[in-house]
């Protein structure tokens, strides 16, 4: 099985990104979801108005980036990253699914 490209807490390793998930968490949950075959603005809607529906479909991402990236978890570990250290999980997440220069142009966005 695979592992994370970046780490949970290395969120830092693109700081554009960090900062645009910082001020709109919103965006890059969309972002994530829309890569994964979700709905960007459900998601963006349900992490800003009802935040239990939010981490769902945030955590609903990560689980299809675990399965394309053939890394270990499962989706109740999912849910708890995404509920415990939610930014830092999206930043995690929409670094794996894009190469750098894609998330650095994300964040310009």
């Amino acid at each position: 099985m695979g592992s994370w490209s970046n780490g949970l807490c290395g969120c830092f390793n693109n700081c554009s990104l960090c900062l645009v998930t910082y001020i709109a968490p919103c965006y890059t949950a969309g972002k994530n979801a829309d890569a994964t075959g979700g709905s960007m603005p459900m998601t963006c809607l349900a992490y800003l108005l009802f935040a239990p529906a939010g981490i769902f479909l945030a955590a609903k991402a990560r689980e299809k980036i675990r399965e394309q990236k053939g890394i270990e978890g499962g989706f109740g570990s999912d849910c708890l990253v995404h509920l415990f250290c939610p930014l830092c999980a999206l930043v995690q997440d929409a670094q794996e699914i894009q190469p750098a220069a894609q998330a650095e142009s994300m964040a310009r966005e």
